[in-house]
């Protein structure tokens, strides 16, 4: 004991140090994220929604705000101004989709508990480079970190630890989930600098008939969102603790995989005005995760939420979205998936 003790001063640090060292550094972290957030849009004309938007995360804000940390996909970017390249002048409304929310409304995802997003999905762009440095300037003011740009990485400490976040879309003007070498070299590197790493992509085929994780590359209009399986596993191989997927505005199965959740999909969370809320589309979700000091998955749960009038986020006292998952884990991955109860809890299954 004598010796342990003189041992511990001379390496600067008495016993009482030591023991809380040592718990901070086994201290689990317990993180919530949401999918696609889209507040409304100035673009085109009337898609904002009551009272300015001041209440739309009301039913919800007390979710989000119990976490460590919470995540959210900034669909779209935070902006007053600038012109957008995608629609050309007369095109009709439901032929274009180009989002522009107000600068203003970045703090209402501030006061709901957000503390990262992703600004990595087709939407970042719409107006320009200019409002993405406007939306990044945004963000940066309110204290909310961000990861899209190739490269980029959002670092968050909690309790002397640091999280890495870290963004990806089907796109070289992202960190690119379709080049898997350099996607697991950045996650590589960012795991050198974090006790835990978590990835988020935007990618998949969208809609309601885009449940599925399908083997393989997914085309969207043309255009290949990714194989995401492939993706998820090898930003896990390279050192990510939980994956977090949005972009097919459905929820899609969860899956365990090296002892690390993925979560291919969350769905829609709150799409006001301008996104299809038929059926499935109206269902998202907050997932909470806890991760242990190594980044294994300790556990979970699922709070299910419906979108309600033209998208505002409500909890789901039917929870129609536990539903939906748990089929969907089932078809897709009938060995690894997460088992999902009653009420929303999350369990890594044996391996069979």
């Amino acid at each position: 004991m004598f010796a342990s003790a003189l041992l511990l001063a001379a390496l600067g640090a008495t016993p009482a140090a030591a023991t809380a060292d040592a718990g901070v550094a086994s201290s689990p972290l317990r993180l919530r994220a949401i999918g696609d957030v889209m507040l409304g849009t100035t673009f085109p004309d009337g898609y904002l929604p009551p009272e300015d938007g001041t209440h739309s995360l009301d039913d919800v804000r007390d979710l989000l705000r119990d976490a460590d940390v919470t995540f959210a996909n900034l669909e779209g970017p935070l902006c007053d101004h600038g012109e957008t390249r995608k629609c050309r002048p007369g095109a009709a409304p439901g032929t274009c989709y180009a989002f522009r929310s107000p600068t203003r409304y970045g703090q209402y995802l501030a006061d709901a508990g957000v503390d990262v997003v992703s600004t990595a999905n087709n939407h970042a762009g719409d107006f320009g480079d200019e409002c993405r440095r406007e939306t990044e300037a945004t963000l940066d003011s309110l204290g909310i970190r961000w990861s899209g740009p190739p490269g980029s990485v959002a670092t968050l400490e909690r309790g002397g630890r640091r999280i890495g976040l870290v963004a990806f879309h089907a796109s070289n003007a992202t960190n690119d989930l379709n080049d898997l070498d350099a996607a697991a070299k950045l996650v590589r590197e960012t795991k050198k600098a974090h006790d835990w790493v978590v990835v988020s992509f935007h990618g998949g085929a969208e809609g309601i008939g885009a449940t599925r994780v399908v083997v393989g590359h997914e085309m969207f209009h043309g255009e290949d969102r990714g194989d995401l399986r492939a993706f998820a596993h090898a930003v896990v191989d390279a050192g990510a603790d939980l994956v977090l997927g949005h972009g097919p505005h459905v929820v899609r199965g969860m899956e365990t995989y090296r002892g690390r959740l993925i979560a291919y999909s969350m769905g829609n969370f709150a799409t006001y005005g301008r996104f299809s809320l038929g059926g499935a589309l109206a269902d998202g979700m907050v997932l909470e995760v806890t991760l242990a000091a190594d980044g294994h998955f300790v556990g979970g749960r699922v709070f299910p939420t419906h979108q309600e009038d033209k998208g505002i986020p409500h909890r789901d006292a039917e929870g129609r979205v536990l539903e939906e998952l748990r089929t969907l884990t089932a078809l897709d991955f009938p060995e690894t998936g997460v088992g999902v109860s009653k009420d929303g809890e999350l369990r890594a299954r044996a391996p069979q």
